[in-house]
């Protein structure tokens, strides 16, 4: 079986959503949870090294796929042609145990209730077998994103599977290769204490803030979107953490 997977360049990445919409489209998803393919975009640090990350998470159909032995799921599978790990929907039962074992949240539902349907990305497999790109890749206006069999990309692109705080490749080995944006710079010279006593001062306005350590330390909840959650506690959640992409 050669092994097809996806190669996301952090670097290239604006957080567009336009993978995310045309995953959507051509799929025929209804609005709401259902997200086959979810951008998450949150913030991390605080002055002056602050930080918006962006990650493209499908299923990255892994290699070693934990869900198709979850527990008492039954359904999930994968074929042999691209390795793409696939649902039948005749067979499905018990999923919500498969999308507990996904370390990746890969697996949606369309609500929370028990007996919710599940589905999740199918790779394109019908774009492929006509010769075509997943739509995601093909939608990319960065040029973020490729794909290919895995050993392709791997010399193409190198071998790093693991990206900041995704879960570590060793678990599942998924089926892609990350290149992460590139190391904060400070492009122009200053000194942070001046530039944080400049701030403070407003003439006749009240203070915004006043000492240094209320800007550089942001009190856990200020901010909603501060980490990586791939697996919400609902669909709710899931709503309110891929808000950006209106759908």
């Amino acid at each position: 079986m050669v092994q097809y997977g996806f190669f996301f360049d952090q670097s290239r990445c604006i957080g567009c959503r336009a993978c995310a919409v045309a995953c959507k489209d051509w799929n025929d998803l209804p609005e709401g949870p259902v997200k086959w393919l979810r951008i998450y975009e949150y913030e991390k640090g605080a002055f002056p090294n602050v930080r918006v990350h962006y990650h493209f998470i499908p299923c990255f159909h892994c290699e070693n796929p934990i869900c198709i032995d979850a527990s008492s799921a039954r359904g999930i599978y994968k074929e042999e042609k691209y390795g793409a790990v696939l649902i039948d929907p005749d067979k499905a039962t018990k999923l919500r145990d498969a999308a507990a074992a996904c370390l990746y949240g890969s697996i949606v539902f369309e609500s929370d209730a028990s007996d919710a349907k599940a589905s999740k990305c199918t790779m394109c497999i019908d774009r492929l077998e006509e010769g075509l790109l997943p739509v995601c890749v093909a939608a990319c206006p960065t040029r973020a994103l490729d794909f290919g069999p895995l050993e392709t990309l791997q010399r193409k692109y190198g071998t790093n599977r693991d990206l900041e705080d995704l879960p570590p490749s060793t678990l599942t080995k998924p089926s892609a290769i990350f290149k992460p944006h590139s190391p904060k710079k400070q492009l122009v010279s200053y000194d942070v204490n001046k530039a944080l006593k400049l701030l403070a001062e407003r003439g006749d306005l009240p203070s915004i803030y006043s000492t240094a350590e209320d800007v550089l330390n942001i009190p856990e909840g200020l901010l909603k979107r501060n980490k990586l959650v791939l697996k919400p506690n609902s669909v709710k959640d899931l709503q309110e953490l891929t808000r950006d992409d209106n759908a």
